[in-house]
């Protein structure tokens, strides 16, 4: 695991699942954190956090999103090619993520863990598959 991924799970991302191949499509697969919302996300291929994302949705939900992309779906589409270019050339690559665990309030409001941290993991890490990261 290299400096960026040791970054993450010092925050407290933990594995969740990963992808592989069906066929040629990848596949994810959810180990736990499957109907987790409000959560921020990473794909790790081998060792290096190559994607950052966050999620309103069910995470299980999201990551449909990326197996089937639709036709308007830019992200999606992107991330579904080099999730299966990654996978084709032997990688690995897991799913992490950062719960929410309902905690944090500022104000009496509740934040949102993963809107407030996202930007600021990508701006410093600089994974290479986040637009933001290139």
């Amino acid at each position: 695991m290299n400096d960026s991924a040791q970054r993450l799970t010092a925050v407290g991302f933990v594995r969740c699942g990963e992808w592989r191949l069906n066929g040629a499509q990848p596949k994810f697969l959810l180990e736990r954190h499957a109907t987790a919302k409000n959560v921020l996300y990473a794909f790790i291929a081998s060792g290096e956090v190559t994607y950052v994302g966050k999620t309103t949705l069910q995470l299980q939900r999201r990551m449909h999103g990326y197996q089937r992309p639709g036709p308007t779906q830019s992200t999606n589409i992107k991330c579904n090619a080099l999730l299966g270019g990654a996978l084709q050339a032997g990688k690995t690559v897991e799913i992490h993520v950062l719960p929410d665990n309902g905690l944090l309030y500022y104000g009496g409001f509740h934040m949102n863990l993963a809107a407030g941290l996202e930007d600021s993991i990508i701006r410093d890490i600089k994974p290479p598959w986040n637009s933001a990261g290139t």
